[in-house]
């Protein structure tokens, strides 16, 4: 019998979503204080996510310990799969015993001596999409590259499949309305849009692969476009947010928001790699 007719398991070609670590440095205590500093205020951010350390950013004949930057993320447990790398870097970064993987960007390869994403207000990240009325997990972060087992151009990349990229000729998932209160420890997740009648309160999480409305306080976690939709917005009548996200860029409440936007009606949106939070006006 084939192998790929196996009724026990089946090996074809897929892709998944995970997070990069983009290194910019080989100060690696720099780095580990930024890390640590970040997980104070959302110590279950990354937890258990996967991620490929990302070295491409890193200019020419620099190196850094690779070991040590996956024992650093297994510290905050997250899970390092893999290393992107250009071709030049090959050489000392397989000393780490780590799978080199191929990133296909969907905004574009970061670049050496590309434009820095980071702000120190906004931060580029994967947060938890575990939906209570969800048939299975979501995926967590969602402004990430699809990766690859690297290949040569001869080669078809081969892994189990755990997760399909989705058709483009799907049918536009309909609107999830909910006409409830959402209280702490609550979560829902929404395929297209999703609609929230009621207040989502603190500890409560919303998240959408399209656009947000929440017609009523927001005081928790509000995710949109959670596949990496960078056109997805949030909107709301009265912004008080733990935490906001779009295509796993985030703010959370360690940067407190500006008086036109605190406690009143607001939408949230992306301007290249950036958060923009802005008022709205209902009248």
């Amino acid at each position: 019998m084939s192998p790929r007719k196996s009724p026990y398991f089946e090996l074809k070609s897929g892709s998944v979503d995970t997070l990069l670590f983009v290194v910019k440095t080989t100060e690696l205590d720099a780095m580990r204080a930024e890390l640590t500093r970040r997980f104070e205020a959302t110590p279950e951010f990354f937890a258990n996510d996967t991620v490929a350390i990302d070295i491409r950013r890193l200019a020419d004949g620099e190196q850094v310990a690779l070991g040590d930057i996956a024992r650093l993320l297994e510290s905050v447990r997250m899970r390092p799969v893999g290393v992107v790398a250009q071709a030049a870097q090959h050489g000392w970064a397989a000393e780490a015993g780590l799978p080199f993987l191929e990133a296909r960007d969907k905004r574009g390869a970061h670049a050496k001596g590309g434009a820095d994403a980071d702000t120190g207000v906004e931060h580029s990240a994967a947060p938890q999409a575990e939906a209570a009325n969800a048939p299975a997990s979501a995926d967590k972060g969602a402004a990430q590259p699809e990766l690859f087992p690297a290949t040569t151009a001869a080669e078809e990349p081969v892994t189990e499949t755990l997760a399909e990229t989705p058709s483009r000729n799907a049918p536009k998932e309909p609107t999830l309305v909910v006409d409830r209160p959402l209280r702490s420890g609550q979560r829902v997740y929404a395929k297209g849009d999703l609609v929230v009648l009621g207040m989502v309160s603190n500890g409560a999480e919303v998240i959408a692969e399209g656009n947000i409305h929440i017609y009523a306080p927001l005081r928790g976690r509000a995710l949109a476009g959670v596949h990496g939709n960078h056109d997805a917005r949030i909107f709301c009548t009265s912004l008080e947010a733990e935490l906001i996200s779009i295509a796993g860029i985030y703010r959370t409440t360690e940067v407190p928001l500006a008086d036109d936007v605190r406690g009143k009606p607001a939408q949230i949106r992306l301007d290249e790699e950036k958060l923009l939070i802005e008022p709205l006006r209902l009248t």
